[in-house]
């Protein structure tokens, strides 16, 4: 199938299937006389499981490390099973990163009497001020 076949049923844009190409995720495809390229059935299938595995965080180093297992004779469930238990321990370390991070926000934003000149803002100082905000 043509790209743009590829692209819709895999639901990405045909810059996106450009990108995989060239980091590797999907194998270029053999052209047609005409110049067309063809990519096979499967895919479809791994942009997919491409675009899934961003969607649950995993970055697209990730992405070839999961696709390589799955090829590899062997992995075990257990393999995939560990990877997506340190994703989920990323994630939990990104949400307590963020949580301090608002909470930093809306110290300063307490602080801040939202009137007044810019420069007697205690927001601005807290940026400028050495130490650590969050």
């Amino acid at each position: 199938m043509k790209i743009g076949e590829v692209a819709e049923r895999g639901g990405v844009n045909l810059q996106t299937i450009r990108y995989y190409e060239r980091e590797g995720l999907l194998p270029k495809p053999p052209r047609l006389a005409s110049g067309y390229r063809m990519f096979p059935d499967t895919a479809v299938r791994r942009v997919r499981f491409i675009k899934r595995a961003q969607e649950l965080g995993f970055s697209l180093a990730e992405i070839r490390e999961l696709h390589s297992l799955r090829g590899s004779a062997g992995a075990v469930a257990q393999d995939m099973r560990e990877r997506a238990k340190a994703k989920i321990a990323d994630i939990e370390e990104k949400i307590r990163t963020l949580r301090a991070m608002k909470d930093a926000l809306n110290r300063l934003a307490e602080r801040c009497p939202g009137c007044g000149p810019l420069s007697d803002c205690p927001i601005l100082d807290a940026l400028d001020a050495k130490g650590v905000l969050v």
